[in-house]
């Protein structure tokens, strides 16, 4: 951690919902389940929750799938009364499958009810085994209306980030198939170029928002690096995360004094303005004067350290939660294709100097 800050009587163990931010875990959490063959992403729908969830015909119906429930395009009427309600009397008929992109919280919350079934397990049964054991995190579903979410303290969104950033590895270990992983955190369908499967993805050629067929030029957070995606929810629960600038920002809190309405693109925009006004000339003049250098950056199978002045150095490599993967002693060349994808600390220490860097496994 770079730096944690809380309020009031809010503490690193206080709870907090997820908002749709949560979208994000039950993301993966359909990836791990089709991963270990419970379900495709491809499926009917209705094959997990039966026929007549919806009150569509039965040929409208079939045509939703899973990946439209993933990807927002499930044609099923968004301006209803209560756009949350997940009765059939609800899930009303207003495009075919595929062909209307719109934010629509009935059809996401019911990819419990398709996990469950498809599982044969409650979700917090699931998340615990898939999600919560592997990278220690805390939290629990909860039922909040017609809305499943997700509540934790700010620790455990931060790993969950860590986790995502590391694309889906944790402590060398890959925690979701990378095919699916990449396809979550990219592009989904052609209507919103800025929505992946649950997530928001930043520096796209256009973005949609809730409640409004408006197609709007450029990025939703255009002061953000171009490869951030995030997972945003109601009251500025926020999960930035960029892999080039290797950060992971948490927001949990009360609505924002000038809120967004509906998915904080404007906060979390904000919030990377801050970050943007950060002094760091001291780490870049730190950096050019250190002579050691570490790459190719990112890198595959192989890293070379040059520069090195000495005969006595060490090299140490770290992941991103502390954990020493490799430590080595005068060694300039290191085979890191054993290492999971991700992101890795590089600790090059020669006599005085010393040289941090992040890197890149792909």
């Amino acid at each position: 951690m770079v730096l944690e800050q809380y309020f009031g009587t809010f503490t690193n163990q206080s709870l907090w919902y997820w908002a749709s931010a949560g979208k994000t875990i039950t993301a993966f959490l359909v990836g791990k389940a089709q991963e270990e063959n419970f379900l495709s992403i491809n499926d009917n729908t209705s094959t997990y929750l039966g026929q007549g969830w919806t009150s569509c015909t039965l040929a409208q119906e079939n045509n939703i799938k899973i990946r439209n429930q993933l990807t927002m395009t499930s044609g099923l009427n968004d301006g209803v009364v209560n756009s949350d309600c997940t009765l059939n009397t609800c899930l009303e008929y207003l495009a075919n499958a595929g062909t209307r992109w719109a934010y629509h919280n009935a059809p996401y919350t019911l990819l419990e009810g398709v996990l469950q079934n498809a599982t044969g397990q409650p979700i917090n049964t699931y998340t615990q085994i898939k999600l919560k054991n592997p990278t220690g995190m805390t939290g629990s579903w909860l039922t909040v209306d017609y809305n499943n979410v997700f509540f934790s303290n700010v620790r455990s969104m931060a790993r969950y980030g860590l986790l995502i950033q590391g694309n889906g590895a944790w402590n060398g270990t890959q925690l979701i198939n990378s095919t699916y992983f990449n396809e979550m955190v990219n592009t989904s369908q052609n209507l919103n170029k800025s929505y992946g499967y649950l997530w928001w993805l930043n520096g796209k050629p256009c973005f949609m928002v809730p409640t409004s067929q408006i197609v709007f030029p450029g990025s939703y957070a255009p002061d953000a690096p171009s490869d951030m995606f995030a997972g945003l929810g109601k009251n500025s629960q926020i999960m930035s995360i960029s892999p080039s600038r290797g950060l992971v920002i948490i927001r949990m809190g009360d609505v924002p004094s000038s809120p967004d309405s509906g998915v904080p693109f404007l906060f979390c925009n904000q919030i990377w303005q801050k970050i943007n006004e950060l002094d760091c000339t001291l780490e870049i003049n730190n950096q050019e004067r250190n002579k050691i250098a570490i790459g190719p950056n990112p890198a595959t199978n192989r890293i070379l350290i040059s520069n090195i002045e000495s005969e006595k150095y060490s090299v140490e490599i770290f992941d991103m939660i502390g954990n020493s993967i490799l430590n080595v002693s005068n060694q300039n060349s290191l085979d890191i294709s054993f290492l999971a994808s991700g992101i890795y600390l590089v600790n090059v220490q020669q006599g005085n100097q010393r040289k941090t860097q992040k890197l890149i496994k792909r």
